[in-house]
């Protein structure tokens, strides 16, 4: 499967489902049930303005594990992101944050997702979570062992984060496409919300041949300069009330949003 055969919008837009806390986080309130009516009221918004895709991510599960989530979390994800599969008609992709793409790849095998997202997928990072190491040979091996073809989607100098060692974004691309056998790369700002520096998407650009996922910061204002050389864009600080990712999901900045694709 490749990216275009997912997507058949010209310039796919993938809108974030920031589950509420999650069983075993510090932040959980005790209902699994309102964990999944609150995804499922988002997807509705989404569905009703056209979004492409989606992408489930256990954003609210902070402080993040650096890599290997616990059994609870992973169950709780793959309960959600069903139900979220079963009511959303485009392509739903999983974020298992902080970087356990192993849970994100088995997850979606288990739902019917149809990509992961993997923040560090080769290469090393510092982070809040300390230093992350890109597991890329697990993830590849794993799809393979399951017979799948869920998509990876990777970061390249991923946001939270400072590559370890002098590799600039032209070798990190070149690695993540040749050597880590990504099937698309997302450029992001330095931080959630953050808007990504045009001069960073051109040279990624450059040096790979994948489609090229915008991963932060998108505005109705700053769309205009960014879709001449981005193949999609994933969204979710825009979409929240007053712009900030922590909110919930606004309906009139969706469809704001929509009206300039």
């Amino acid at each position: 499967m490749k990216f275009t055969d997912l997507f058949t919008a010209k310039k796919p837009v993938i809108a974030c489902i920031h589950l509420k806390p999650l069983p075993g986080s510090p932040l959980y309130e005790g209902s699994m049930e309102n964990v999944i009516e609150a995804a499922l009221s988002e997807v509705n918004i989404f569905k009703k303005h056209k979004i492409d895709g989606l992408i489930v991510e256990n954003f609210r599960d902070m402080p993040f594990y650096p890599d290997n989530l616990p059994a609870e979390t992973i169950a709780a994800m793959s309960s959600v992101t069903r139900e979220i599969v079963k009511a959303f008609p485009g392509p739903v992709g999983v974020n298992a944050l902080r970087n356990d793409a192993t849970a994100a790849m088995a997850i979606a095998v288990a739902t019917g997702a149809k990509f992961i997202r993997v923040n560090v997928h080769t290469g090393a990072a510092v982070t809040d979570q300390g230093v992350i190491q890109g597991k890329a040979h697990k993830t590849l091996r794993l799809r393979a062992t399951l017979k799948s073809d869920v998509l990876i989607f990777a970061d390249v100098n991923v946001k939270h984060a400072t590559q370890l060692g002098n590799r600039s974004i032209a070798l990190e691309t070149r690695d993540l496409t040749e050597r880590g056998l990504a099937d698309a790369i997302i450029v992001s700002g330095d931080l959630t919300g953050s808007e990504a520096k045009t001069e960073d998407i051109e040279e990624v650009r450059h040096n790979t041949n994948l489609p090229i996922i915008l991963g932060s910061g998108a505005t109705p204002e700053n769309l205009p300069s960014f879709l001449a050389n981005i193949d999609s864009l994933i969204v979710g600080s825009y979409f929240k009330k007053d712009g900030k990712a922590a909110n919930q999901v606004n309906e009139a900045r969706v469809k704001k949003f929509m009206a300039g694709i």
